[in-house]
């Protein structure tokens, strides 16, 4: 069910106020994307605004506009949590529970501030005043720049805002190669474009800066770690915390090495399962039909798209992986045929 309170939301908007946008764990090119876009876009209507992620984002987003002004809530535990409990109205950008933003979502549940939920993510938790959830949209970056078209706004976009919100959603598409399907995501590309925005420099900027190290890894995962069951139509990676170590593992390394696997020919179900902070990281992707939403909701605890999943898991790496190979058998009819 789609959410759209952008008129109540753009009329919370209309007095300057104390504003604070936080995003997920392990924050992603459409979680920094859409949370500078809509930090630069509020700080023009004259609003005070603070951008609060977790953890840190990868390095290979470094460049975006405002990215320098952010707030790592583990680094910052007290910056952070004073700028929360001050904070008017809060923005959740591009997740859909506050479980997603670990402790800095006891804070935000405590809050005096109205709650704004922006994200397309399935199932949206009650937890929030307002939302506007659409899952069908490409990304959260563009579900920014229709509030900003809602609210009547578009004259404030400017290049900044737009390499912003384009990086989102090249990045939450795998440069427009899933989640796509939707006229408006590329009417809205042409407008960025028009705005200034360099599409293959920004393309550039996100996949073409790799370390060493990080090539290496891909290399390694695939060479090494790369598991093919051909008759459960399935590929999994796995990485302990040993593998990434020697790798030197910074953050962002693994990002989209689960769809190396997934791009076998006849895979239609692919997993990376990664040792990381006493937890196991699970990325899930698919092809067709088959959700590993639903797979991941109903077996790890897990959620996201349709085709594009994840979990973090408390059992041991090699349970975790035991598990996902113990579940394939039942799905084998499923995996066969996903258009």
């Amino acid at each position: 069910m789609e959410n759209t309170d952008f008129v109540k939301i753009s009329d919370l908007l209309a007095h300057p106020s104390q504003i604070v946008i936080i995003t997920h764990t392990n924050p992603d090119g459409d979680a920094i994307g859409s949370s500078l876009a809509l930090s630069s876009y509020l700080i023009k209507k004259n609003h005070q605004v603070r951008v609060i992620v977790p953890d840190p984002f990868p390095d290979f987003l470094s460049w975006l506009p405002g990215n320098e002004s952010v707030f790592v809530f583990k680094s910052h535990y007290d910056e952070a949590a004073l700028a929360i409990n001050n904070a008017h109205l809060i923005f959740a950008a591009d997740f859909n529970h506050l479980n997603r933003i670990n402790e800095a979502g006891r804070i935000v549940r405590e809050s005096k501030a109205i709650k704004i939920l922006i994200d397309h993510h399935l199932y949206p938790s009650d937890e929030f005043d307002l939302k506007i959830s659409i899952p069908r949209t490409s990304s959260t970056s563009e579900l920014v720049y229709d509030f900003i078209e809602a609210s009547g706004d578009l004259h404030l976009l400017d290049k900044d805002i737009a390499a912003c919100i384009y990086a989102g959603i090249i990045t939450d598409t795998g440069s427009l190669s899933y989640s796509c399907n939707y006229v408006k995501t590329y009417l809205i590309i042409a407008e960025l474009i028009r705005l200034g925005v360099d599409g293959e420099h920004i393309h550039r900027l996100i996949y073409d800066t790799f370390s060493e190290n990080r090539l290496r890894l891909l290399g390694f995962s695939i060479s090494n770690q790369l598991v093919v069951l051909q008759e459960y139509n399935t590929a999994y990676i796995v990485l302990s915390a040993d593998d990434l170590n020697s790798f030197n593992y910074q953050i962002g390394d693994t990002e989209d090495v689960v769809n190396y696997a997934l791009s076998i020919k006849n895979i239609n179900l692919a997993a990376l399962f990664m040792e990381r902070d006493g937890l196991v990281k699970i990325s899930f992707r698919s092809k067709g039909h088959f959700s590993v939403d639903t797979f991941a909701r109903n077996h790890f605890n897990g959620g996201g798209h349709s085709n594009a999943s994840g979990a973090n898991c408390s059992t041991s790496l090699s349970d975790t992986v035991a598990l996902f190979r113990e579940l394939l058998p039942r799905y084998q009819s499923q995996l066969k045929s996903v258009y």
